[in-house]
């Protein structure tokens, strides 16, 4: 708990008790995770915490705004949130429906396109899509 404590802290968030057990959820142990709103809330039950698929939704959603987790779009319907935050590529694995990270130092990215003017590149999202052949 003092690591999910210490993370809200990080992220300038009160630390409720559905915070904190979510939290402690992503990154209790130290390691990063990919989770989709409903894997985190499937794993919240399974721990014992009570907490609501919306509650999950928002908290979410309050950890990407406080710059704790970055949002991952793989579909228009399918979101992951990553608690990693540096820059980095990820697989997705279209038979599993997983995201994890891929190699860093693999990917070359030769140039960009000019953003509009009056506009800055906030970030660019690498999602390379994986199926069995």
């Amino acid at each position: 708990m003092a690591r999910a404590t210490a993370w809200l802290a990080k992220g300038g968030l009160r630390p409720t008790r559905q915070r904190t057990a979510l939290a402690a959820l992503l990154v209790g142990d130290g390691r990063n995770r990919h989770v989709t709103a409903e894997s985190l809330f499937a794993a919240a039950e399974a721990s014992g915490d009570r907490v609501s698929l919306a509650t999950v939704y928002n908290t979410l959603r309050a950890f990407c705004d406080a710059g704790l987790m970055q949002e991952v779009t793989v579909d228009g319907s399918r979101s992951y949130f990553d608690t990693r935050m540096d820059d980095h590529p990820h697989f997705y694995w279209e038979d599993t429906a997983e995201l994890t990270d891929a190699p860093a130092a693999d990917l070359q990215l030769a140039r960009l396109p000019d953003p509009p003017e009056g506009m800055e590149i906030a970030r660019v999202d690498v999602v390379i899509r994986l199926r069995r052949s």
